[in-house]
């Protein structure tokens, strides 16, 4: 007999209802999954369901909704209006910002989708080397006078990063108002979690976690947004913010350290009133995590002025109705004249921004991407290596960044006139899902800091050929190809 039942049983009438169920789940989300959705995300998602009714539906309901639950979001936007009103003297800042029309459009660009202007008077800093930034951050947290306000995407109390959290243990016990969150499922998932909350709760710093998945209190959301910025703030005074988490370069990992693996990063120290803006972004998610108001903090420190560079913060996140940092990043690209240069981790772009790079190598402008040779995530990285034909074919020059090392600095240079850094990869999660923070710094001192380190990139990099790239083996295409499909259920 080919089946244990027969027909006219109670299997039947199951099986047979199951079908019906499968039949109206397809016809329903057909008409759902489309709704304010990119088409290749939504034809993903589409794809899931029509081969696996019931998986994908259940899939859809944990991950289809990139936005925060709708009591957040309505918190989120009473968040954001309580810190503008405490923001008054930023809003009536003016830049004297005097460089190209297209970088002035940006700046009013970045100023409507995220609300903070364009400052002028800043001094900036780059951080290449990973201990030498933790240093950095140690010794302003030492002279610490007021309060120190730190969000980072993952952390943990290790010998690399031991050192800090002892300032940080320090400021608080003389008096130093000393603020601190992490994201709860990014540092959850680190090796040494319980030893990292068991002496934050034992001293005096006031912490919190980012975006908690606690359902036993009532806080569920979509299991992967996390808030993936990195924001330290000394007094207002200065500033750092880039692509680094507080934890040793090879995350705490014995596969890695075995490896050899370490992660290379890029901070910026900054002074001025960019300072302020930032710390904005700090008390906007402090409020929203705590409900305690930091407004007696965001207002611009008065003394002289550090630099001559003009900066602007832009946040990003499922927290705004727009993709804030796909919008400038597009701008931005479309706009150059001579010169990309792009260092993302996690390369995996929607249409539009895949259409203004290659656009831009196509009009004859000069674009080069850094990558790792090797990333740390299957199936990002392999997303990844499938646009790759796609860009050598439109011209733009690859370098694989070599393996063990992970290169995951975050940033990017137009021309002589802009330079962008910050916590946000260029792939639909950092549009879409994360809470971000990027920095747009304006003019030749800022791009030729950048490129200094670009070009330190290239000498650690072997460059990608188009030739060598279409005689992969074709089962790595496949892998490619099929990572590629993933990345776009969002």
């Amino acid at each position: 007999m080919l089946f244990p039942f027969q027909f006219g049983t109670e299997w039947t009438w199951l099986l047979g209802a199951w079908a019906i169920v499968e039949i109206v789940l397809r016809v329903v989300l057909l008409g759902v999954i489309p709704g304010n959705r990119r088409p290749t995300t939504a034809m993903a998602w589409l794809l899931a369901v029509f081969l696996v009714p019931s998986v994908g539906f259940v899939l859809f309901l944990l991950f289809g909704n990139f936005r925060l639950s709708r009591r957040r979001r309505e918190q989120q936007e009473q968040v954001n209006d309580r810190v503008r009103a405490g923001t008054s003297a930023l809003a009536d800042v003016v830049s004297t910002y005097s460089g190209p029309e297209w970088v002035t459009s940006a700046g009013e660009l970045n100023r409507r989708l995220g609300s903070l202007p364009m400052v002028d008077g800043n001094s900036v800093e780059l951080f290449p080397g990973y201990e030498e930034s933790i240093k950095a951050m140690t010794e302003a947290v030492r002279g610490a006078k007021k309060f120190v306000n730190a969000e980072f995407y993952i952390m943990s109390s290790d010998s690399v990063t031991d050192e800090l959290l002892t300032e940080l243990e320090n400021a608080a016990a003389r008096g130093v108002s000393v603020r601190l969150l992490f994201d709860h499922i990014g540092t959850l998932r680190i090796p040494g979690y319980r030893r990292l909350v068991r002496r934050l709760s034992s001293g005096q710093i006031q912490w919190r976690r980012m975006l908690p998945l606690l359902p036993i209190h009532g806080q569920w959301r979509r299991p992967d947004l996390r808030n993936h910025r990195k924001i330290l703030v000394i007094d207002g005074e200065i500033a750092f913010t880039g692509s680094q988490n507080l934890i040793e370069p090879s995350y705490n990992n014995p596969k890695h350290r075995r490896a050899g693996r370490k992660w290379v990063e890029l901070m910026a120290r900054m002074e001025g009133p960019i300072v302020a803006t930032l710390n904005v972004v700090f008390a906007t998610d402090w409020l929203s995590e705590t409900d305690e108001s930091l407004e007696n903090q965001l207002q611009v420190a008065v003394q002289a002025t550090p630099g001559r560079m003009t900066a602007q913060v832009v946040p990003s996140g499922p927290g705004f109705v727009t993709e804030n940092n796909l919008r400038l990043f597009n701008t931005l690209i479309y706009s150059a004249q001579h010169r990309i240069s792009i260092c993302s981790p996690y390369f995996v772009p929607d249409d539009s921004l895949l259409y203004a790079i290659t656009t831009a190598a196509q009009r004859g402008v000069d674009v080069e991407l850094f990558v790792s040779e090797k990333g740390d995530q299957f199936l990002v990285h392999h997303a990844q290596r499938s646009y790759y034909e796609a860009l050598l074919e439109a011209g733009v020059r690859i370098y694989l960044y070599r393996a063990p090392y992970v290169l995951h600095a975050k940033h990017f240079t137009i021309d002589e006139e802009v330079a962008v850094l910050g916590s946000s990869n260029m792939d639909m999660r950092s549009f879409s899902l994360n809470m971000e923070v990027s920095v747009m710094l304006l003019g030749a001192e800022a791009v030729d800091s950048m490129r200094s380190v670009e070009s330190s990139y290239r000498e650690m990099c072997r460059e990608l050929t188009l030739e060598g790239w279409l005689h992969r083996p074709m089962l790595a295409k496949y892998v490619d190809n099929v990572a590629r499909l993933t990345a776009t259920l969002q």
